[in-house]
């Protein structure tokens, strides 16, 4: 019998020394080494909606798609129409199966005329470019993973504008929401992308070499000292993205579902021209209508709905939570679930299996939280 197999550690990112220098709980995540909180997870979620927050994305798939063709092979490999989009400006998009499950939500920024960075989720990296240069036979086109050598920092919250502007001599106004530009922060180049998961205004910085990302986190750390940044870790970023009614891979997102189940078919490119994978079956889908409708719940009682706990309609099972946790904002627990096609939820008294004990909820219509703009 041959010996079981090590367990792989899980890789670490080029903040990492930040991180325990910070006194971060550490966690393996996605095959990562990632903080979960550094202190508060409450503190950091209200800091991020009051002031600022500052994250390590690190462990995010960076994929570089270039090529004379570069536009035709996203537009057929993704389910968005990414050659309408102009350089500087990004897109929220899709890769499907063929019958239209969900591989991964990707964020995919136009670059240049021939050049795209495709961000992928952890998790999915790998996932993702097998699947692209499966893809790309036929195009003209090149596909490379750049993950191993960026780092990526996000400043998030309603004094992200301010802190950046200490740093760069960007005009962070011109920098719309959904666009990235290559600019200097704090001496360093970057791509400087007003983009989030938070619900909040915010920024991405793409740093390469990740081995810069040290000196521009203490720099970015430093400039917010005066606007209450505070490094902010999973936890806060969970709940922040959940009150602003985000999807999570592996929660709402899976294989198992389409966009027009998770309230998403707006990404599906259908009037595109040519074809792209997953077309028939997205079509199918958008024709039919889906099977289940993602809603958001807010618990009346204290106890927190989580993922995999049965939604009730009247003592009977209608659907299922995706996720769900403690709301700081609203001062209460919420979720959110896919409920069975067909169930009237304006009528009708609803409820969530926890531990055995129906716990009384109210369904809302998502997001729980939209910022003022």
């Amino acid at each position: 019998m041959s010996a079981p197999a090590a367990a792989t550690e899980p890789r670490r990112t080029p903040l990492y020394e930040v991180h325990e220098r910070l006194g971060a709980t550490l966690v393996d995540f996605a095959g990562w080494l990632m903080p979960l909180r550094y202190g508060s997870e409450t503190g950091e979620h209200r800091a991020v909606r009051e002031a600022a927050g500052l994250f390590d994305l690190s462990h995010m798939g960076e994929i570089l798609v270039r090529g004379p063709q570069a536009d035709a092979f996203l537009d057929y490999a993704l389910v968005g129409h990414l050659s309408a989009v102009t350089p500087g400006r990004a897109r929220y998009t899709m890769i499907t199966a063929e019958d239209g499950g969900v591989l991964d939500d990707l964020i995919v920024y136009r670059l240049a005329d021939d050049e795209y960075l495709v961000v992928a989720n952890a998790a999915n990296t790998g996932t993702v470019v097998a699947a692209l240069r499966e893809r790309a036979a036929g195009f003209d086109t090149e596909i490379a993973d750049e993950s191993a050598e960026y780092a990526l920092i996000a400043v998030q919250g309603p004094r992200a504008a301010d802190i950046l502007a200490a740093l760069t001599d960007a005009d962070l106004s011109g920098i719309r929401y959904y666009a990235g530009y290559r600019h200097t922060v704090a001496g360093r180049p970057v791509l400087l992308a007003r983009t989030g998961y938070t619900g909040e205004d915010g920024f991405e910085l793409f740093v390469r070499p990740g081995s810069a990302a040290t000196a521009l986190w203490d720099a970015l750390t430093a400039a917010g000292q005066a606007h209450g940044l505070v490094p902010a870790g999973l936890s806060a970023r969970d709940t922040l993205r959940l009150e602003a009614g985000m999807p999570l891979y592996g929660n709402e997102l899976t294989a198992d579902v389409t966009p027009y189940e998770a309230g998403l078919g707006r990404v599906v490119k259908l009037d595109k021209p040519g074809d792209f994978v997953g077309r028939r079956a997205l079509a199918e889908r958008a024709e039919s209508g889906p099977a289940r409708t993602l809603v958001g719940l807010v618990a009346r009682g204290r106890r927190v709905p989580r993922q995999g706990h049965t939604v009730l309609r009247e003592d009977q099972p209608v659907g299922v939570v995706t996720s769900g946790a403690p709301s700081p904002t609203l001062g209460r627990p919420i979720a959110v679930a896919y409920v069975d096609a067909g169930v009237d939820i304006a009528a009708g008294s609803f409820a969530v299996d926890v531990r055995g004990r129906a716990e009384p909820v109210d369904v809302v219509e998502l997001p729980f939280y939209r910022r003022e703009r």
